[in-house]
């Protein structure tokens, strides 16, 4: 475990939010990780612990796009809403992970949303 006292800070928010967070197969957890260069997001099933979709900024069509951080991580949220509609999945939680709602992980939210992902 990191030492760094940024890490310790957000691990210890990332436990407090995921205590009273939690997914279901109807409603999965919508789970945001933010790199410096990159942006993930999953739908998570925390009953079974499985990963129902994906999305992140290394994807080739998204990572073939010129913008910025912020722009990728709305193109990033657009696309885990579309396979998720696509699943049949209208609803999820949104975990931001510890991470402050701004910037990039606002971007993917409101992606999200446009996608047409309620939360």
């Amino acid at each position: 475990m990191s030492t760094d006292p940024k890490v310790l800070r957000r691990q210890k928010l990332r436990w407090r939010i995921r205590a009273k967070v939690s997914g279901t197969a109807t409603k999965p957890r919508l789970s945001v990780f933010r790199s410096n260069k990159d942006i993930y997001a999953q739908l998570i099933d925390d009953a079974t612990g499985t990963t129902l979709v994906a999305a992140n900024s290394r994807q080739k069509d998204i990572a073939a796009q010129k913008g910025t951080k912020s722009e990728k991580a709305a193109m990033v949220g657009k696309a885990i809403a579309e396979k998720a509609v696509a699943l049949g999945l209208a609803d999820c939680i949104f975990d931001r992970g510890g991470y402050l709602y701004h910037g990039r992980v606002k971007a993917v939210a409101d992606g999200a949303r446009e996608g047409g992902l309620k939360f």
